[in-house]
């Protein structure tokens, strides 16, 4: 099997590790409600959720505000619970550029356009922070303050990017050893006209 075949087949293959039982599937195997299972996709449709997620801290800050003023525990600071929300954002920002350096790997070590699959999942990503108009801003702080980023989206993100690398590296080494195309040779001159025989002087007139 040639060195690029190896790598189609690491590409194609979903990341390693012992597959968990249907009961107890460990959590970074737990693939969330509506999440494309195609790897690239995945990471797209991660990337869209985080994305949303990251978006709306402006909008839900008030509402958490008051939740939390709300329902403190004893001996705990608002300051202190109100901050985590700010390093969450601060960690989020850092996991969005991992993803799209494995989006990007992912679209040039491919052998076909990829992007728009990837497009498509990022929008179903961020459709999981669609509320309808029955949800009060209380409930939609509430599933926002307990949200988290899918254990998996960050193991599957690092898996993606290297067997894209790999894939990539491996089509720069074929490219690289490849012989050269011979040249072709030149044409041949075309053979030079025939000198045209002279035509012989006329016979002069015999006189009378």
């Amino acid at each position: 099997m040639t060195a690029l075949a190896i790598a189609l087949a690491l590409f194609a293959q979903a990341p390693e590790g012992a597959a968990p039982t249907a009961e107890t599937p460990a959590a970074e195997e737990r693939l969330p409600a509506g999440a494309p299972r195609d790897d690239y996709q995945f990471v797209a449709w991660c990337y869209g959720a985080l994305r949303g997620y990251l978006d709306m801290h402006d909008e839900m800050m008030p509402e958490v505000t008051r939740i939390e003023s709300q329902f403190r525990k004893p001996g705990t600071k608002l300051e202190d619970d109100l901050k985590v929300y700010a390093d969450m954002q601060k960690t989020g920002k850092t996991q969005l550029k991992t993803f799209q350096a494995a989006l990007t790997a992912a679209e040039k070590a491919s052998v076909r356009p990829i992007n728009m699959l990837g497009a498509n999942a990022v929008r179903q990503g961020r459709q999981i922070w669609n509320a309808g108009p029955d949800v009060t801003k209380a409930r939609k702080a509430q599933e926002w303050m307990s949200w988290s980023l899918p254990a998996r989206c960050e193991t599957v993100s690092a898996s993606l990017e290297a067997r894209a690398k790999l894939m990539g590296a491996t089509f720069k080494v074929n490219e690289e050893s490849a012989p050269p195309a011979e040249a072709a040779p030149a044409p041949e001159p075309a053979p030079a006209d025939a000198p045209r025989p002279e035509t012989p002087p006329a016979p002069p007139n015999p006189t009378r």
